[in-house]
């Protein structure tokens, strides 16, 4: 046995000494580097970091404290000559490459090399994803990107979305080069599953309002700080916020803030242009984010929106044309660069509407033809509704994108059925988008994030690497799986071992290394059972809260995101059960003794008498939609990340909780 042992160490040091000499093929990184040139063997980081330009000193900054939220091991940041394993930071031009592009050369010792600080910065980005894969691999990367907007478009509008998790998408889009979020921060429901009533249809905007207290919806907001801090946040990880407020349709908002505002021909959800008083109320809300040396819009672009907007009649297109060169002409007054969704195709008119310094989102040919609004001298981002929209669990364009199809087929140059040269000086670049349609549907920022995360990593490599990708789609769509989210962020819940708590104390924390179990994964406990009040919880987070007695049933149920789902079970008062929560994307199952009591599935959901609003909704929900038998039918998403940060104060006792993969 011996001898087997000691032949197989000799086989391996052969094999290591054979391999030694062998240049290192490009490493697997998100997005792909566009060139590599390998080198032989493997470097292991000191831990120390050396500027040599000072304005790179937070880009250090920023890579030691990433490095050690993701290693749990500290970098420190040196003077002097350097020794092996350690990592430099200088900004000097190389020749032709853009702002962005960088030059990675590791050897002894690493060393970053950029044009900017963003090229800079972009580069820890390949480092740390390639330390947590291991050392090091030997060789040099020139890479830069073939396209200057990554971007990526949240509705935040129809669908709340809580600023802890703009900050944590922010940190992902960094991590992975992409360099635009766009918010947009109004929009509304569907008046069909709202009795076609527009009073009644739901409709917020997002963003606290002196101008007009009241405004900001009363179920979610962001104070102007905290989305001030958002923006600084972003600007620290290279990524700019553009922040957008679509008018003249999907107005609803605001008309329910003034009905006077709103169209009696086209809908309430547009403004009534003829009304001069539109003019006022949007210039002085614009004027309350925009103005004074700090204005709460930082950033150097604003979207204005015109999504939509009816073209009944030529005179409406006039007024609609007239709308948008106001706007364009305002947001540029306050030294920002204007951007748009595209319409002018669908608007075609005589009055004139600015085209200089102008970007406009081209999401389908019909609104606007790319190649017309590129030979008027717009520049476009390239957003194919057809292929690169998600609208969670409605039915209609994507539910998860068609990644597959997008890595092997689709570049920012391809918009819908038109396709330009790659690297055409007016596309920008190119975005995907999320738009929560259907207010109501049960869809929680974890299921929205689960459905970003792919096309995330798929659109940061077709908007920087481009054409020039090399890696199969399929080892691509396997190897993504192995890099973190961002440092510190895991908001997929995933964990690498299983899981385990001897018992669960009332009201502590659970000390747990995630504060949710994401999907595929099965959360098991055993219970000794005591009568427990309605309203029990069991374990909470910022994101859910699982009850053993719900507030209003007594029977078991969780809650996230003002919806709450209920289970046909309710704990006995005496004795010992054995409860298991599976968790998917799809559905959550309870199991009681290990036989499946109930799974709680995607299904659609009907309501049949106005009065009685869907099950599934909190009473602090403030519109609630009705859906009506034959024909109109709402999906209904039922899934839980099941929280694991807090223990709520429940009799029981509550012992062997086990968290591990499906």
């Amino acid at each position: 046995m011996k001898r087997n042992i000691y032949t197989l160490l000799a086989i391996a040091m052969m094999c290591f000494a054979a391999n030694a000499g062998a240049e290192n093929t490009k490493p697997f990184v998100v997005p792909e580097l566009t060139s590599w040139t390998g080198g032989e063997g493997q470097t292991q980081v000191s831990g120390r970091i050396i500027v040599r330009s000072k304005q790179l000193r937070p880009v250090a900054e920023q890579l030691a404290a990433d490095y050690a939220l993701m290693c749990q091991r500290q970098m420190t940041l040196v003077s002097g000559k350097p020794k092996a394993g350690d990592i430099v930071l200088e900004c000097k031009k190389l020749d032709t490459m853009p702002n962005e592009g960088y030059r990675l050369k590791i050897g002894d010792v690493v060393e970053i090399s950029a044009p900017s600080e963003t090229g800079a910065f972009w580069a820890t980005r390949t480092l740390l994803q390639l330390m947590e894969q291991g050392p090091l691999p030997q060789g040099e990367a020139i890479d830069e990107p073939q396209y200057r907007m990554r971007g990526f478009m949240i509705d935040v509008g129809r669908k709340f979305v809580p600023m802890e998790y703009l900050r944590n998408l922010v940190r992902v889009m960094a991590y992975y080069k992409m360099n635009t979020l766009q918010v947009h921060l109004n929009d509304k429901g569907e008046p069909r599953y709202f009795e076609s009533n527009w009073d009644k249809t739901s409709a917020a905007f997002r963003l606290e309002c002196d101008t007009y207290p009241g405004l900001a919806a009363k179920d979610g907001h962001y104070t102007k700080q905290e989305f001030i801090d958002l923006q600084k946040l972003a600007e620290g990880l290279h990524v700019e916020i553009i922040p957008e407020i679509d008018a003249p349709a999907h107005a609803l908002a605001f008309t329910h803030y003034r009905p006077e505002l709103g169209s009696k021909v086209y809908g309430m959800d547009h403004f009534d242009l003829s009304n001069p008083d539109v003019y006022t109320f949007m210039d002085k809300l614009y004027d309350e984010y925009l103005s004074g040396k700090e204005p709460i819009f930082r950033g150097p672009r604003v979207n204005i929106g015109t999504d939509e907007y009816s073209n009944r009649d030529q005179e409406v297109v006039e007024q609609f044309r007239t709308f948008t060169d106001h706007y364009l002409t305002l947001v540029k007054k306050y030294n920002k660069q204007p951007a748009l969704w595209g319409a002018l195709t669908h608007a075609k008119g005589k009055t004139p509407v600015q085209v200089e310094g102008v970007l406009m989102n081209c999401w389908y040919n019909r609104y606007a033809q790319p190649d017309s609004m590129i030979q008027l001298g717009y520049q476009v981002v390239s957003i194919p509704d057809r292929w690169l929209y998600i609208v969670p669990a409605a039915g209609y364009y994507y539910d998860y994108l068609n990644c597959e199809f997008l890595y092997n087929n689709w570049t920012p140059a391809k918009i819908a059925d038109k396709t330009f040269p790659e690297q055409h000086p007016q596309i920008e670049g190119g975005m995907f988008a999320v738009w929560n349609d259907h207010y109501g549907n049960g869809i929680a920022t974890k299921d929205i994030h689960h459905r970003v995360m792919p096309a995330m990593q798929t659109l940061a490599v077709k908007c920087w690497t481009g054409q020039k990708t090399t890696l199969p789609y399929a080892d691509f769509d396997k190897l993504r799986l192995n890099l973190s989210e961002a440092p510190g962020v895991n908001e997929l819940g995933r964990i690498d071992n299983e899981l385990k708590l001897a018992s669960v104390e009332p009201g502590k924390k659970l000390g747990m290394e995630i504060d949710d179990a994401g999907f595929g994964y099965a959360v098991s406990f055993d219970i000794d059972c005591q009568a427990e009040e309605k309203g029990t919880v069991l374990t909470q987070s910022n994101y859910a809260i699982f009850y053993l007695s719900d507030p209003k049933q007594g029977q078991m149920a969780f809650e996230r995101d003002g919806y709450i789902n209920r289970f046909n079970y309710r704990l006995p008062a005496s004795g010992r059960v054995n409860i298991r929560i599976e968790s998917t994307n799809r559905e959550t199952r309870l199991f009681v003794n290990n036989r499946r009591q109930q799974v709680l599935a995607q299904h659609d959901v009907y309501v049949i008498k106005p009065e009685n609003k869907l099950q599934h909704m909190t009473d602090d929900m403030i519109f609630c939609p009705t859906v009506y038998e034959p024909g109109m039918k709402m999906s209904y998403v039922p899934t839980l990340c099941f929280p694991l940060q807090k223990a709520g104060n429940f009799k029981s006792k509550v012992t062997n909780m086990r968290v591990y993969s499906l």
